[in-house]
């Protein structure tokens, strides 16, 4: 029936974007559910959440478009800005979590009694997943205009539901700085060795944990202390430990434990971990894991080091030149 003469299309929305699972954005953006607000940005080519915590601690998660049946975003791709907003994460995990992501969360929950606990299972569909069943269910995110909320709209057996997350004006933090051109280090290893060398550290309750990474052996050292005594876990360079071993020169900083550990479900579910610092003492730790469909998906976490003695020492010369 063709349309009256004189009526108006409907306004397409700023951003719409379809997936036929829920289940590996939500595993993603858990692992970096650390504060309160993360800052949303909507890209031709993916979604970018970005949590923040006192600029000391960043976790980065893009969910690339392919991660996604349809994605549309009216936007000119010359523009220089894209859309940005702040929504809270807790808020729309829970929003995930109705329909798509319940069978992830289950299991999830079963490993919450030991957070370092390695086993990429957790987040494997079983015999009477959704999944396995052939269960049919979509997720819609609408993002009408800018300043309005985020529309979750989760369908499933004839079920629809939609939950309208709230959006807040983005405060605009920048990255922590790391010079990728500059970097003293890099490793690379499986993400289950970093997990496992964190348990063995844990039950001592320190407060820092000192990365030291050297061209002669012990190689790589992670090492704290508490109250009761200290521990330190040493990496031989061997391709069956570390795949990838580049030391420009001896990198040795400290961070704060409690910061580090905030990284361990990322560490429960990625497949390698990238170990790099820069001349700055930043330590970025970036995670590659594996989704369906053979492809990859990465989470980029930095971490800027306690100030040393020397750092001080510095900054004081550098007060009395001025």
């Amino acid at each position: 029936m063709a349309s009256p003469v004189g009526s108006v299309p409907p306004q397409q929305p700023l951003f719409r974007a379809v997936a036929s699972s829920t289940k590996q954005i939500y595993q993603l953006l858990k692992c970096i559910n650390f504060s309160p607000k993360v800052d949303v940005q909507l890209t031709h080519d993916g979604i970018r959440f970005a949590a923040d915590h006192s600029r000391v601690m960043q976790g980065v998660a893009f969910l690339d478009r392919p991660l996604f049946t349809t994605y549309t975003l009216n936007w000119p791709e010359s523009a220089k800005t894209t859309p940005r907003f702040q929504m809270n994460l807790s808020a729309f995990l829970e929003a995930l979590q109705i329909f798509g992501a319940a069978d992830a969360a289950a299991k999830a929950a079963k490993t919450d009694a030991d957070s370092y606990r390695s086993n990429l299972r957790n987040y494997r569909p079983d015999a009477f997943s959704h999944q396995t069943l052939g269960m049919p269910g979509t997720c819609c995110l609408v993002y009408e205009e800018d300043g309005s909320s985020l529309s979750v709209i989760l369908e499933e057996s004839d079920v629809k539901t939609q939950c309208n997350i709230a959006t807040y004006t983005p405060e605009s933090p920048d990255d922590i700085p790391f010079s990728r051109e500059d970097l003293t280090f890099k490793i690379i290893m499986q993400a289950r060795w970093l997990l496992d060398s964190l348990s063995e550290l844990a039950p001592l309750s320190p407060v820092r944990i000192t990365v030291s990474a050297l061209p002669n052996a012990p190689f790589l050292k992670l090492a704290s202390g508490g109250a009761i005594g200290s521990a330190s876990v040493d990496f031989s360079n061997g391709r069956d430990l570390l795949e990838t071993f580049s030391v420009r020169e001896p990198w040795v900083q400290s961070f704060k434990f409690d910061l580090v550990k905030s990284a361990s479900e990322a560490m429960r579910i990625a497949s390698k971990v990238s170990f790099r610092g820069d001349a700055q003492g930043v330590l970025s730790l970036q995670f590659m894991v594996e989704t369906e469909g053979s492809r990859a998906s990465f989470l980029d976490f930095r971490f800027v080091p306690y100030i040393t003695q020397e750092d001080e020492e510095t900054e004081s010369e550098s007060d009395g030149e001025d």
